[in-house]
């Protein structure tokens, strides 16, 4: 049997290569003037860059102040959002006495502020702030709340649960 024209011309580790004039010689550096890379090779004259072992500091500019020391300082960020401590949601009264007359049986549970909007469906817990703002009477199941909510929700007669 012969094999098809197919077969041979068909790709696998055995047969890969790069394409002709891809890969360039290495540059041999110090056989002489006549190779162009005599002399110096390559390096120029002298200086801390023609000599061996030269490194130099990502952003180094030979002793001029660098460009990140010449720009000014802009923003910062707060290490309050970095380490995530608030893992409350926050509502505020106006917020809850704006929703009050809609809620079933006057009582705001963490489903009927999610049904309504206020807090996403993943939110792990709820916070009531405030002191002042609320006049009716509203019972509220919640993960938290602060001080002066509580007196004031309970100063109109409400009640509050925690969750």
């Amino acid at each position: 049997m012969e094999k098809s024209e197919s077969t041979e011309s068909s790709f696998n580790l055995s047969n890969l290569s790069p394409s002709p004039r891809s890969k360039r010689p290495r540059k041999r550096l110090g056989l002489g003037e006549g190779s162009g890379h005599g002399k110096t090779c390559g390096k120029g004259n002298k200086g801390q860059r023609a000599r061996s072992g030269y490194k130099s500091k990502p952003g180094f500019e030979g002793g001029q102040m660098p460009l990140h020391r010449r720009l000014p300082k802009v923003g910062f960020t707060s290490r309050k959002k970095v380490a995530g401590t608030n893992i409350f949601t926050l509502l505020s009264l106006e917020k809850i006495e704006q929703i009050s007359d809609e809620a079933p049986n006057g009582v705001i549970s963490i489903e009927f502020l999610k049904g309504k909007g206020l807090i996403k469906a993943s939110t792990p817990k709820v916070k009531i702030l405030g002191k002042e703002g609320i006049t009716k009477k509203v019972s509220i199941e919640v993960h938290a709340i602060s001080e002066g909510a509580r007196s004031a929700i309970e100063a109109a007669g409400g009640t509050v649960t925690i969750l």
